[in-house]
């Protein structure tokens, strides 16, 4: 990364808050002037100001790691808005890729003393070991410096994202204060609509739904949970059979019950689901590569027409990218969403596929590899801002959007972002796998503006959803993050164990002849988790649990 040149000033004095653009602080200057005749001129003092990294002054270079087995960083401008980054904002990110073995990597990264600038990654324990190592650059000192990420998240969302020194080492991608998300069920129009409509609304509906389709299309998938391996569509499905429940508890290996919490295997709910489940998949009523299938795959699928009913954490990607490929062949194809599936009996108001916190979903962490830490965190501050989300999204001015609102924030979106709906939703599949630090809210609030003064039919497919069903259905799982203990220590160990013996029962349970194998398959993954120290380990993550709860209580 190049160093930028940087004046010797002194502290300011204030910082203009709720500044959007980033802009450099100049001198003024002022004193007395000479009275007329003979008197020298009294030496004026120049007030100075405290530099500021302002990004596109000086061309800025930096290496970016995303810590995933899955992610591989599309080429830095190769789509319309990072080219104009690059050109325009003097940016330049190489990408230094997991080639698809993320923990590897980055355990060699480290054991060699070769860490890039930046790590895109998930929040928790691999965070603590590079801050526990010393690996990791604070970002307090910069904070009211580049205000963006202050103000947009706010003091309470800072404080949660603190490490135990009372350092903030992490900035969050996809942050808000307000429900966004994305998880829920995508339909087939046309495989709807040729079998008459049928209600689709409970786990009964989906299931003759589902024979319908393997009966009339040989050929299509009926039912598919995008990669079953990593949950997606089977943790959507678990939230159909009891109100309020969340995905997010299968994730932390937790139940709360009361103020503990408690074992998955012997949740009531997760075993109904997973003999749900393993039924459709037994009578080959869902993807029969659930376990073993690319992502690729998926998308290639969804593309051609051949699922019916598609479930995942994020089903909106590839819905949006196949919906106008398909409409373009066939106006009455395409996909659309449903209000969440639930169990009869229950409020459908209360079924929660999906789950948000205020602090999104991973964060960017700077290395001490840096050359120049206060530079790379100005960008991701100019990145998470209005302009930098305006780009991000929507590419830059004159396309899709030119000039803004009253409000000076909210883009005025042209013509193009309603006709050429196909070459926006190709610039947000690339560019969403270098949106680094999402900003939900300013995003949200700016589509919606403008998608709500629109037609139905020309509204953008994933906008339309997102206000009409998937934001109205997810809960806010702020209180269950950061709860896993450090891989090194005993809890940590125990986790793994246990991480082991639930990811083994799932893809046993899944292949169960029968409800009761399913039942026994749970029942033996309890009794090895406990004897792996299971209470030990839920009651280390009921503890980080209450303190998340004080701490959202501002205690």
């Amino acid at each position: 990364m190049r160093l930028r040149k940087r004046a010797l000033t002194s502290t300011m004095t204030a910082l203009l808050a709720g500044a959007m653009i980033l802009t450099g602080c100049a001198g003024g200057t002022g004193g007395k002037t000479a009275s007329e005749g003979a008197k020298e001129p009294e030496k004026t003092e120049t007030p100075t100001t405290e530099s500021k990294y302002v990004v596109g002054q000086d061309p800025l270079d930096f290496t970016l790691y995303g810590h995933y087995d899955w992610y591989t960083m599309p080429p830095w401008g190769g789509d319309d808005a990072s080219k104009y980054i690059k050109e325009n904002m003097k940016v330049n990110v190489t990408p230094i890729q997991s080639g698809g073995n993320a923990a590897q990597k980055f355990n060699t990264m480290i054991a060699s003393n070769s860490l890039p600038d930046i790590i895109w990654m998930d929040r928790g324990s691999d965070v603590e070991k590079l801050r526990q190592a010393g690996l990791l650059v604070p970002y307090d000192e910069y904070l009211d410096k580049y205000p963006n990420l202050k103000e947009w998240l706010g003091e309470a969302g800072i404080n949660m994202l603190r490490s135990e020194d009372g350092k903030l080492y992490q900035f969050p991608n996809w942050y808000s204060s307000q429900p966004y998300g994305n998880a829920g069920y995508v339909v087939n129009k046309k495989i709807y609509t040729e079998l008459g409509s049928p209600k689709l609304e409970t786990t009964d509906d989906l299931y003759k739904y589902l024979v319908m389709v393997k009966e009339k299309y040989p050929n299509v998938v009926p039912f598919d949970p995008h990669l079953a391996k990593d949950g997606q569509g089977l943790d959507i499905l678990y939230t159909a059979f009891a109100e309020n429940a969340q995905s997010r508890w299968i994730g932390i290996r937790g139940v709360p019950q009361g103020d503990k919490l408690t074992s998955i295997f012997t949740d009531p709910i997760f075993r109904e689901s997973m003999q749900y489940s393993a039924k459709l998949f037994r009578e080959k009523l869902m993807s029969q590569d659930a376990m073993t299938q690319t992502a690729d795959q998926v998308k290639e699928k969804m593309n051609t027409g051949r699922v019916a009913v598609y479930a995942s954490a994020s089903p909106t990607e590839n819905a949006m990218n196949a919906h106008p490929l398909l409409t373009a062949n066939d106006p009455e194809a395409g996909y659309f969403m449903i209000w969440p599936i639930h169990k009869e009996g229950l409020d459908k108001n209360k079924i929660f596929p999906g789950t948000y916190t205020q602090l999104g979903w991973n964060v960017s962490v700077i290395t001490k590899s840096a050359k120049d830490p206060e530079a790379l965190f100005a960008f991701l501050d100019w990145y998470t801002s209005p302009e930098g989300q305006r780009i991000q999204m929507w590419g830059p001015e004159g396309k899709y959007w030119q000039g803004l609102e009253d409000d000076g924030l909210t883009p005025k979106f042209t013509e193009q972002y309603t006709t050429d709906a196909e070459g926006l939703a190709k610039l947000q599949a690339t560019t969403t796998n270098i949106q680094w630090t999402g900003n939900t809210i300013y995003v949200d609030q700016a589509k919606a503006k403008f998608e709500s003064t629109l037609p139905e039919e020309k509204r953008n497919w994933s906008t339309r959803w997102q206000h009409e069903i998937t934001w109205k259905t997810q809960s806010n799982a702020t209180e269950f993050i950061n709860l896993d203990p450090m891989p090194d220590s005993e809890e940590g160990i125990i986790r793994q164990r246990v991480e082991d013996i639930y990811l083994e029962a799932r893809a046993k349970a899944l292949y169960a002849k029968d409800d009761a194998e399913v039942t026994s398959v749970l029942d033996k993954a309890e009794a090895d988790a406990q004897t792996a120290g299971y209470a030990k380990l839920l009651e280390f993550k009921t503890q980080r649990w209450q303190e998340n709860l004080k701490k959202m209580e501002g205690n």
